[in-house]
């Protein structure tokens, strides 16, 4: 399951966003560290290709893929010394997939902003100041212990202090460490430290809904161009006080609404697409009598290493995948057809599944 931690200041949105999202009723009243204990909620992934398979297989059960989101107490300036409610709470967001930055880009009185003005890049610095000086403590304190060894000739240790040594290169200078590339050997090393300036972060603009449908204001402009200079991230505009009155509505009047702000969809679909490209993930189907199932893995995935999600076994004893892309299956109109005029294709062990493909496993063990 994706998860995604949301991270920003005291009062910019993150749990009426949160809310909105999730349907959970989380806290959200005006007042700093409103948010005491981590929020979590699990969110179905909407993908109407899903609801297609299902109608045209008439399957008995579908059942979608899910995303994770967790809210956090809202930092301020020195939280990884304590400040606030400090590093604690940072602990709760370090095995997310990667990390959504809400940052307000709405003016008005009747939300106080902790620092009196709304300035969203200085809000943006504060944070990510915060996150990194967070790890920075967590590598050097590692770097402190695994060095020893290291000097002992442990192979597994002298890997280990190559891999963190270059992650406290960006930290010392107040840079996150997705800012350095690193190879697939030293990612894997560097994930079991679980730094948060190491996963990818979407920006959450919060604008007004006089910015609809666009989104576009002076604080936004702002935002992207600080974004864009450095490289970083996505970036996705919301309006947390819409996505409320939508999370309250029928799917029907939901979209007739979002059709009157010129919206095509709501800010979650938005934020799970944006969430989807940002760490490169793919969904792929599988479809029968019982069930028609949606299941996410990262672009480039093999058919066998697919089969792995759905089980050990699919993945040990592959043999091959049958498969057909929806667009195709869905004009065919049923696995059936598609199968006796010759469209569903037998892949091997290389094949890379797609996004979209509907994909029968062959397997023995």
């Amino acid at each position: 399951m994706l998860k995604v931690g949301i991270v920003g200041l005291p009062n910019v949105g993150k749990s009426s966003l949160f809310n909105a999202l999730t349907a959970q009723g989380a806290p959200s009243e005006n007042y700093p560290f409103c948010t005491v204990e981590p929020n979590v909620g699990t969110v179905e992934v909407p993908d109407p290709r899903l609801d297609r398979i299902h109608e045209l297989v008439g399957s008995r059960t579908k059942v979608p893929t899910f995303i994770q989101f967790v809210d956090i107490a809202g930092l301020v300036k020195g939280a990884s010394e304590g400040e606030g409610l400090g590093n604690r709470f940072l602990a709760n967001i370090r095995e997310v997939d990667a990390v959504a930055h809400v940052l307000r880009c709405f003016e008005g009185t009747d939300v106080t902003h902790v620092l009196g003005d709304v300035d969203p890049v200085r809000d943006r610095e504060i944070v990510e100041t915060e996150l990194t000086l967070s790890d920075l403590e967590i590598v050097e304190n590692r770097l402190e212990r695994v060095r020893k060894k290291a000097k002992s000739g442990e192979k597994e240790a002298q890997r280990e202090v190559r891999v963190l040594e270059k992650a406290l290169e960006p930290l010392a200078e107040g840079r996150p460490v997705r800012s350095v590339p690193f190879d697939d050997d030293e990612r894997q090393v560097l994930k079991g430290f679980q730094l948060l300036t190491a996963k990818p972060v979407l920006y959450v603009a919060n604008v007004a809904e006089s910015d609809l449908p666009d989104g576009d204001n002076a604080h936004v402009r702002a935002l992207r161009e600080a974004i864009e200079h450095e490289g970083a991230g996505g970036l996705v505009c919301v309006c947390s006080a819409i996505e409320a009155e939508l999370a309250e509505l029928d799917p029907d009047e939901r979209q007739v609404f979002l059709g009157e702000l010129g919206l095509a969809e709501s800010g979650l679909k938005r934020m799970i697409r944006a969430a989807y490209d940002l760490l490169g993930l793919i969904t792929f189907f599988t479809a029968g009598e019982n069930e028609s199932r949606a299941w996410t893995v990262r672009a480039g995935t093999t058919a066998p290493q697919a089969g792995g999600t759905i089980h050990s076994d699919f993945e040990r004893g592959f043999i091959r995948a049958e498969t057909i892309g929806f667009e195709e299956f869905e004009r065919i109109g049923s696995l059936k057809a598609a199968r006796e005029q010759g469209r569903i294709r037998s892949e091997g062990k290389d094949y890379v599944v797609q996004d979209a493909d509907i994909i029968l496993f062959r397997f023995n063990v």
